[in-house]
Formats: structure tokens, C-alpha cells, sequence
């Protein structure tokens, strides 16, 4: 390789920014390839291409091994926009193709499907190369070990560093192979647990450092993180927020309010249609990556919903209301599931679908168009590329102040305007849809209704909760009652992984939780159990991310971090709390306190990366209350209970008759409703009264 040390076969994604058409030529004149007959929006996507396709699975693997030939691994996701840029360049490309198909097995990779594989050779390109990202490009010798890798290359920096890796694999093979042992060991090292030395209690105080050091990187002005791109990363704003309403931060608070304020009027929500593009690339939160994931729609749902409940701002319930619009809208089938994701592309041009020219706006709105100009900044500060990204300064009742108009007479314009561009847009050629159901974030819309509602106390909240939990149930669950990970065209498959588990039995507490049907509750407990069974470590408490009955990667992980979607161990550690005191199982806590005790090295550390764990210990180091309501009526008692007011920190049960749940033994009184206020299953003299009852809550 010219002399060039294996290391350093990597060349920075140094990007332009071209324009490039997906325009694809008609497909009945090319001849496909193996991908074919996968069911992934992404794979199909590459189905034509010359490159020799193959998907991971077993077949291809033995295929490499056979022909003692370099694994080639290319992974992303349907609305990745460089994806579809490198597709393009390269992957449809014959010349390219050419090379590919003689030196290496192809292997295409679907990312969402796949989130193991994507594990793996992610940490692998970012001990290579120092970061990560998709697309993802990994060499990796035939049985899997990885030996080079990067995100995304042009066509010619591309076809040489294919050309360079080849010649070296073939002239000096035991020198690659000594890379790949490194590598992997690299790879495990990273992965690996530390244990915590600290066995002292919880305390306060790691809270208190993990707010501290989150501190130091806000934006006090934009909110968000203080650097771009900006990403929402609901469940740091859920842990702040928890935090601030248990010790009265107003520091923490402020942040919160700030950061959901500025998302809420930028350009990363969509002012239109609702609902929420994946990142910012911008501080102003102007500019968004314009592909739309479920995973952050649904748990931004959760979060606006708490919030709308501590700070009680009309504006935040709009969010929620119109992001639950905009996925039942575009991104919902007739089985009750969610789809994936939409493209941020359409008609090859990033944005397209979404943003607006002058013109276009001054002939659907008239007379208006002046308001409406002013009220989202169809200015300078919203233009981009040429148009115009929809984006608002401040707050309704201040724009109505400063413009002298009354606030229902503008409220009935923004409505007006809503309407009138939607139907427009609707005109307009749609990004592509990635309509694949994932279990793990199909789990996140359970929970995100089921917290609607409680918020809102709008009763179609509770039943669209309930479809999808039975969406789930119907056609992701095996006979054994193990989980399955994709479904798209009545076809289930790949073996659910710690994520599903973990999201699917923190859904269904939830859900139990507004419904009391102690079905959901039973099927979170045998969820957590099977996890026991298939998953767990036996050398810590914790969890691997794939089951022990499911093929083997070079490279088994504990997935610890939180992402954009939590850390599935976080989650499962959250799960078996919960679950202790609602089957009175000790052992469950337990665990859930050995977990976190593994992570405590990493809390103070990088707290934007934990903040999973830190609201199980704001659960261990905070009053923690269980409030169980028997007796007819009890529905109407525990919405009572939680109207207008968060609660962190407290579980719910209730029945208007008695049933099998531990929590609710021994609380039935012939005639009469009691509320019962408890600590570590202690409780109070029950009450009959709501009043009485949040009087009894104190986070002291």
C-alpha cells in the first residue's frame, strides 16, 4: 500500500455539498441482485445496483469463508442522505461495481434492522478513524474480524483504498491478520465493564455532579447542547427535568423550558405538519437534517407531554398534539403499526418537500401573506438555499402584542395558514417512507400515547395505546413468547434484541399504568424474564444486546451509552425497579442496583451519555412514592390524581374490582374508593379524596 501503515487507510468525509438526483433508471432493464428478496426499504433501495449485493445472514458469511475472500460491509438507512449520495456515486457506478464484485463479498447492511451488526463495525471505524457515522464502510476479513473502515468516500478515494486494502490482504496476509486481532481486541476492550470500586449508597450528590457537569455544556441562549449539529436527545431534557422538579432547580428548569422553547419555534420542527426532524445542523436549531425518525418523534411526545404538565404552556400540548397528528398522518398503517422513518430527500434534493419560495406563499395566502410573513420569519433569518425554512422568534401571546393583534384572532390565522400550506404540500412529491416496523420503537409510540394521554386526557390517546401494544402482541410475538424485531408485508423476522425487550416491557408497565389491564403488566414481567433467560451476563448483572440462542458476532456488546434511542440496559435496569414493587419480587431491585453500580464510574464522567441511568438514581436517591387506587370509579380518581401535575419518581395501579396485581392486595373495601399513598410498599392511611392524596406526595 505504498508504504502506508494500515492504521492509516482512512480519508477524511471532507464534504461538498452536491445536489444529486435518485432518479433511478427504470428497474425492468436491470438485472438484480440477491437483495431482491429482503423486505427493508434500505436494502431494496440497492436491490439493482451492479455491485454483487449479498444481506448478512448465515449463507453469506460461510460464502466468505468459502471463498476465503474480504468481507465488504455497507451499512445506513433509508432516509440517510449521504447514503444515497454514495449509492449513486459509487455503488451504481459499473467500474466500481467491477472491483467490488472481484475482490470482496458484499454484504449491505440495514442498520435499523440489523442495530447488532451496525454495533460492531461502528466501533470498529471509530477506533480506526476517531468517529462514525453512516454511511458506514467496513473491510472486515471472511470470518468477520474487521481490519479497515469509514463513513463515506467519494467514487475515486473509494475504488483506491478498495484497491490498497486487496493488495495487502494478498501480499502480506499474516500482517493483516495481526491488525484484525488487535482490532478486535480493541473492539472488547471498549466494550467491556469496568467495575465501579464505589459501594457505598447512592447519593444525592452523584445527581447533583451529573447536573453540574451537564451544566458546563448548555447553551444558555439557544438551548441545547453549546456546539453543532444539535440532536434532541429526549432523554437527557427527561432527566433534567425530573431532576429539577425533585429538588427544586430552577437552573434546571430554566434549561429545560429554554431548550424545548427554541426546538418547538426552529426550523428542526416542522411548523406545517408537525413532528420533528432528527438533528439541527445549526446552533439556532434553523436548519434541520430534514429525514423524520420515529424514535425521536415518539419520545419527544413523552417529553413535550411532561412538560406540558410542569410548566402548563398551551404551546407544548400543540406539540404533542400535532406531532401525534403528523405520525398517524404519515408514518401509520392499518394495523395500528409505525413505519420507520421518512426521507429527507425528495426529488434528490434534501429539504425539498418542506421548504417554500416567496412567491408561493403570497399566492395561497393573499392578503395574509404580510402577518403570515413576519410570524414565521420569511426574512433572512429563515431563508436557506434559495427558500425558506417556516421558523418562529417567540411566543404567540408576544408576536400578538407587538403586531396589535388580538390572541384569538391570530391564533384563528396560524390555524388558517396550517390548513391551507399542508393542503399544498400535499401536492408536492413526498419524500421516500421506510415502512418497516420496528418493535423497540413501535414500543416508544405505546409509551409516548400512553403519557399523551395522562398530559391531554384525550381518550383516543389511551385506545391508539392500546392498538399498537396489539399490533405488537398480534404479529411480533413467537409462540414461545419471544419477541421478533422487524415486520413490513405481514412478514416478522430477526430475533428480537435487548432494545425490543427492554422497550416493549417498559411500554407495557406504562400502559398498564392509564389501563389498568393487568395483562400488559404480566406480559412486561414474562418480557423481563425471558431477557433473564436469553440475555444476561452471567459474569455481571447486566445484559448483552443479543440473545444467547441468536447467531454470534465477533464481537458480543453490553450496550451501556445512551444514544438517540436510550441504553437498552438503562431501560431494562428501570424495568426491573418497577417491576419489583409491582410483583413484590426483591430480586429485581436488586439487580437494578447491582446494574447501576456498574456505571457509576461513567454518570459523573459524561452525563449526557447516562442520563438513562441517572433517572433510575434520581428513583434511588429521591422520595419515591407508589399510589394504588381500589374500588369503583378508581379510573376517574387516578386521572384526577394526575391532571395538571408531573409526579417523578411514582407508580400507578388501580382496579374497580380486585385482581392478581401485588400492589393492589388487601386495599378493597366493600362500598367505598381508597387511595393509597405508599413508600417501599409502607403505606399511609388511605384516603378518599384526591386532594388528600397529593398532599401526600413530598419530594423533600
Amino acid at each position: 500500500m505504498n508504504g502506508i501503515k494500515l492504521s492509516f487507510w482512512i480519508i477524511a468525509a471532507v464534504l461538498s455539498n452536491p445536489i444529486l438526483s435518485q432518479q433511478k433508471t427504470e428497474m425492468h432493464t436491470k438485472k438484480a441482485n440477491a437483495l431482491i428478496h429482503e423486505t427493508s426499504p434500505y436494502l431494496l433501495q440497492h436491490a439493482y445496483n451492479p455491485v454483487e449485493w449479498h444481506a448478512w445472514n448465515d449463507e453469506t458469511l460461510a460464502k466468505a469463508k468459502r471463498e476465503n475472500k474480504l468481507l465488504l460491509i455497507s451499512i445506513g438507512y433509508s432516509s440517510c442522505h449521504w447514503c444515497h449520495v454514495m449509492e449513486h456515486e459509487s455503488f451504481e457506478n459499473e467500474e466500481v461495481a467491477t472491483v467490488m464484485n472481484e475482490n470482496f463479498i458484499n454484504v449491505k447492511v440495514d442498520r435499523e434492522e440489523r442495530p447488532d451488526v451496525d454495533q460492531v463495525y461502528m466501533t470498529a471505524v471509530q477506533l480506526i478513524t476517531g468517529r462514525g457515522g453512516w454511511p458506514l464502510n467496513c473491510i472486515a476479513m471472511p470470518d468477520g474480524r474487521p481490519i479497515w473502515g469509514g463513513t463515506y468516500f467519494r467514487k475515486d478515494d473509494w475504488v483506491n483504498n478498495l484497491t490498497s486494502v486487496v493488495e495487502v490482504f494478498e501480499q502480506d496476509p499474516q500482517k493483516v491478520e495481526e491488525y484484525a486481532v488487535n482490532l478486535l481486541k480493541g473492539i472488547n476492550q471498549s466494550q467491556a465493564l469496568v467495575p465501579s470500586k464505589n459501594e457505598d449508597e447512592f447519593s444525592r450528590e452523584l445527581a447533583d455532579a451529573m447536573f453540574v457537569n451537564m451544566s458546563r455544556r448548555f447553551d444558555k441562549k439557544e438551548g441545547g447542547p453549546d456546539k453543532a449539529p444539535k440532536f434532541p436527545l429526549p432523554s437527557n431534557y427527561t432527566f433534567l427535568l425530573d431532576y429539577a422538579v425533585l429538588t427544586k432547580n430552577e437552573k434546571a428548569l430554566k434549561q429545560v423550558e429554554l431548550t424545548l422553547d427554541k426546538m418547538a419555534r426552529g426550523g428542526i420542527y416542522d411548523q406545517i405538519g408537525g413532528g420533528f426532524a432528527r438533528y439541527s445542523t445549526d446552533e439556532l436549531w434553523k436548519v434541520p437534517h430534514f429525514e423524520k425518525m420515529l424514535y425521536d418523534n415518539a419520545q419527544l411526545i413523552s417529553l413535550y407531554s411532561k412538560a406540558f404538565q410542569v410548566f402548563g404552556k398551551a404551546e407544548y400540548k400543540m406539540v404533542v398534539c400535532e406531532t401525534i397528528a403528523f405520525l398517524e398522518r404519515e408514518m401509520c398503517g392499518k394495523k395500528g403499526q409505525f413505519y420507520s422513518a421518512l426521507d429527507a430527500d425528495s426529488e434528490g434534493i434534501e429539504g425539498k418537500f418542506y421548504v417554500w419560495n416567496k412567491e408561493e406563499l403570497k399566492d395561497l395566502l393573499g392578503s395574509d401573506y404580510s402577518v403570515f410573513e413576519k410570524y414565521y420569519n420569511v426574512n433572512e433569518l429563515g431563508e436557506w438555499e434559495h427558500n425558506y425554512i417556516l421558523l418562529r422568534e417567540g411566543s404567540d401571546s408576544a408576536f400578538a402584542e407587538k403586531e396589535s393583534i388580538a390572541q384569538d384572532e391570530l391564533e384563528h390565522k396560524i390555524v388558517s395558514w396550517k390548513k391551507t400550506l399542508l393542503k399544498a404540500r400535499s401536492k408536492r412529491i413526498r419524500p421516500g417512507l421506510d415502512d418497516k416496523a420496528l418493535t423497540s420503537w413501535n414500543a416508544m409510540m405505546i409509551k409516548a400515547y400512553a403519557e399523551a394521554y395522562v398530559a391531554i386526557q384525550e381518550d383516543e390517546y389511551l385506545k391508539r395505546s392500546i392498538a399498537t401494544a396489539e399490533f405488537i402482541d398480534e404479529n411480533l410475538v413467537k409462540e414461545n413468547g419471544e419477541l421478533l424485531h422487524s415486520y413490513k408485508d405481514n412478514v416478522a423476522k430477526i430475533d428480537g434484541f435487548l432494545e425490543d425487550y427492554a422497550l416493549v416491557a417498559e411500554a407495557y408497565i406504562a400502559l398498564y399504568q392509564v389501563s389498568g389491564n393487568e395483562k400488559w403488566l404480566n406480559d412486561a414481567k414474562a418480557l423481563v424474564e425471558i431477557s433473564i433467560q436469553n440475555f444476561k451476563d452471567p459474569k455481571s448483572a447486566m445484559f448483552f444486546f443479543v440473545s444467547a440462542k441468536s447467531e454470534s458476532l465477533v464481537a458480543p456488546s453490553i450496550e451501556k451509552d445512551d444514544n438517540v434511542i436510550p441504553s437498552s440496559n438503562g431501560v431494562m435496569a428501570s424495568n426491573l425497579y418497577m417491576l419489583s414493587f409491582f410483583t413484590d419480587k426483591t430480586a429485581y431491585a436488586e439487580q437494578a442496583e447491582e446494574m447501576l453500580q456498574h456505571m457509576q464510574n461513567d454518570l459523573t464522567r459524561y452525563p449526557e451519555g447516562y442520563t438513562q441511568w441517572g433517572q433510575l438514581l434520581l428513583n434511588l436517591t429521591y422520595p419515591s412514592y407508589e399510589v394504588a387506587v381500589a374500588g369503583k370509579g378508581s379510573t376517574e380518581k387516578l386521572m384526577a390524581f394526575r391532571r395538571n401535575q408531573y409526579y417523578p419518581n411514582v407508580l400507578w395501579a388501580f382496579a374497580d374490582k380486585e385482581n392478581g396485581v401485588d400492589l393492589l392486595q388487601d386495599r378493597w373495601m366493600e362500598g367505598s374508593t381508597y387511595i393509597y399513598v405508599c413508600q417501599n410498599q409502607s403505606c399511609q392511611m388511605p384516603v378518599e379524596e384526591v386532594e388528600k392524596a397529593i398532599d401526600l406526595i413530598k419530594y423533600e
